[in-house]
This record gives structure tokens, sequence and C-alpha cells, in this order.
């Protein structure tokens, strides 16, 4: 299976929210549309950078309530990891834990197509892991 068929199933949607914006308003937004990130885009639609909810919780550790008031450009991760979308699951999975990160925005053609996260890809796996077991079974049964 790939994250072509996760997005298949969830959707393409990708919440995404501008540098200027602040972290106050980051986490309106996360917290609204109960997600854990999003994507940090320039006016053209660029991916700049990911900004999570850990990465808000650090700011208010470092500087406390001030921090809400800082920009996201301050304190999302620049260097983002993408994939595409005929990336296995297996191969984000691993991606995934290898960078200790739950998000995972997904690029085609130099455009952002949709974002999954570990929960999407765990979900999946057990998905698989359950088929497998299934037809197994299935085939013991009928020896």
């Amino acid at each position: 299976m790939s994250v072509s068929r996760i997005l298949a199933e969830k959707g393409h949607e990708v919440q995404t929210i501008q540098p200027h914006r602040t972290l106050a308003e980051a986490a309106a937004i996360l917290s609204e549309r109960k997600i854990g990130a999003a994507v940090v885009t320039g006016a053209d639609g660029a991916v700049l950078g990911i900004l999570s909810e850990r990465d808000i919780v650090r700011a208010l550790a470092q500087n406390g309530a001030n921090a809400l008031d800082e920009p996201v450009s301050r304190r999302m991760t620049a260097k983002v990891t993408t994939c595409s979308a005929a990336l296995s699951i297996e191969s984000a999975m691993e991606i995934m834990t290898t960078g200790k990160f739950r998000h995972l925005p997904v690029v085609q053609d130099g455009r952002l197509a949709g974002i999954i996260s570990i929960g999407d890809v765990v979900k999946r796996h057990i998905e698989k892991i359950e088929a497998e077991t299934r037809a197994m079974r299935d085939y013991i049964s009928m020896a």
C-alpha cells in the first residue's frame, strides 16, 4: 500500500498557515481543526516549513506566554521532510520513526498534495497485517 491510497481515503486537504501569523493564531487553528500540525506556505503555495504542537509547546517552555505573539516563521521547522504519493507506507513509517516526527507532507510535481500522520500510516499497516492474517487463516482452514 502506498501514500496515495491513504490520501485517496482521507483526502488531500492540508491545513496551511502563513509564516507571519502568530503562534497564538496557529494554536487556535490546530485546536479548532483537532490536528497536530500545519504546513507553513508562502504566497505562492511553496512549502516553507511545518509547525507542530510540539513546536508551540517548546516555544512556551522557553518564553512563556509571550511566545504566543511570535511569528510562526520563528518556531517552525524549516527543513521539512516530504514524500511522494508513490512512497510505500512501510517507508513512510520508517522515515517518520527515524526523524522522530508525526506528520509528513506529500508533494507531487512540486506542489503540496496532502499530508499524512503516523496515525494514518499505523492504521493502514494494521489493516494490512489483519488482512494477511485472515488470508492465512482461510488458507489453513481450506488445507
